[in-house]
């Protein structure tokens, strides 16, 4: 005589963690936390040498120039030297930024790490509130379209025509474009839209970029 084994209803309906189930996700956190350190070594080594910071013209070739070369190679094995010479580049530009902060304010290592916190605790809240609700952000695409261009149009404004309120305005909106950008690109990865874990490094990677500089930059607003 034959039994049936039943499978207990909670063990049918227990959702699997994200991270479990998701090669390209662990992928990416992987690569995205080695990624950081490395921009954070790169940086720390410009601050130690006190390099300048190589000007507007120059960030904005390597930065273009590097994640070109980084899409372009992140089917092959050659994508990883891409992106880390690429978020090296990213460190690099930031360590002579930080150093204007530690040098030139009397608790600018506290902006620095309140803003690192800040940075931090955006990221994880965000990703976790993705890999928990599993919901899908993928109609944000067009809004963040517009929106990074036009922010990052204003931002070259203001730079070039010496522009503190605009600049400002700049930073207050990349903060919540950066997060809105965490949430697509989270969302994407956990619902197969996004199946390169080189690509998605490098988006949550600049997403954090920004964010940390964003928020370093309205600290010291608000300091003074």
């Amino acid at each position: 005589m034959r039994t049936t084994r039943h499978t207990p209803e909670s063990a049918i309906h227990r959702p699997e963690s994200v991270l479990a189930t998701n090669k390209v996700l662990r992928n990416t956190y992987a690569l995205l936390s080695m990624t950081l350190v490395w921009a954070a070594a790169v940086a720390g080594v410009a601050m130690m040498l006190n390099l300048p910071h190589p000007g507007m013209l120059i960030t904005l070739a390597g930065f273009f120039g590097l994640l070109f070369l980084t899409h372009k190679t992140a089917d092959s094995a050659w994508g990883l030297l891409s992106v880390f010479a690429f978020t090296g580049f990213l460190g690099y530009t930031a360590g002579p930024i930080v150093n204007a902060y530690v040098s030139g304010l009397s608790n600018g290592t506290e902006l620095v790490m309140l803003a690192l916190g800040g940075t931090g605790a955006i990221f994880l809240g965000l990703s976790g509130y993705v890999l928990t609700t599993r919901k899908d952000f993928s109609f944000m695409g067009g809004f963040l379209m517009v929106g990074i261009l036009t922010a990052f149009l204003a931002g070259i404004a203001a730079v070039v025509f010496s522009m503190p309120a605009l600049s400002l305005a700049v930073s207050a909106m990349f903060v919540l474009l950066m997060s809105a950008l965490i949430l697509f690109e989270t969302s994407r990865i956990v619902h197969g839209g996004e199946t390169n874990y080189i690509r998605a490094t490098v988006t949550l990677f600049v997403s954090i970029y920004n964010l940390f500089l964003s928020l370093l930059q309205l600290l010291g607003f608000a300091n003074d």
